[in-house]
């Protein structure tokens, strides 16, 4: 009974000196979003990632992410550019915090499923012959993200490269396809979280 009762003991300390963090964090994001087509301007976006911290380095989070960009149509090796699109991102990530002090760095990944927004009509001109319309059409994608950061107290900032596959349009006798891929830089903070 003694050994058992001494088990438990240790057990519970242990597991005390475990949670000196407070495991639920709720980060909050804003940033600018790139995209990789070449000419294509970049644009706002927003996040919000609940965390639960399974030890004081590392995080499992779901990201929904809304990033406003133009998209970018190349046909021929030329680029030319939509509307302004909205790509919703809904992702289970997974962050790796360094050290122990009050400035952390920090990466990690993502994996899930990007949301592309139409983007309007598009005019395509090819050699001398006639202009052809393509509409940029809503797409979902799955897709995933890297990501690496800094985080000082609360405050949080990071890079994150999100890798979506290509859109392409068969509506027309054109090779036409829409790069997905963009780069997200953003500030933010956790609300909640830390060290006791």
């Amino acid at each position: 009974m003694r050994n058992y009762l001494a088990g438990l003991l240790m057990l519970v300390a242990l597991s005390a000196t475990a949670q000196e963090y407070k495991p639920f964090k709720v980060n909050v994001s804003i940033g600018y979003a790139k995209p990789f087509n070449a000419g294509v301007s970049g644009g706002f976006l927003a996040a919000i990632e609940p965390k639960y911290g399974l030890s004081d380095r590392f995080d499992l989070g779901l990201r929904l992410e809304l990033a406003s960009v133009a998209r970018g149509v190349q046909q021929n090796g030329s680029t030319t550019t939509g509307d302004v699109g909205t790509y919703v991102s809904y992702l289970v990530t997974g962050t790796y915090l360094f050290g122990t002090g009050g400035v952390r760095p920090f990466i990690g990944a993502g994996a899930g499923v990007y949301t592309i927004g139409a983007a309007g009509t598009v005019v395509i001109s090819s050699n001398g012959q006639a202009n052809q319309n393509i509409t940029l059409v809503s797409d979902t994608k799955f897709g995933g993200m890297i990501r690496a950061g800094i985080k000082a107290g609360h405050f949080v900032a990071a890079v994150e490269y999100n890798a979506v596959p290509t859109s392409k349009n068969n509506s027309s006798s054109l090779e036409v396809t829409s790069e997905n891929a963009y780069l997200g830089i953003k500030v933010g903070v956790d609300i909640g979280g830390g060290r006791r």
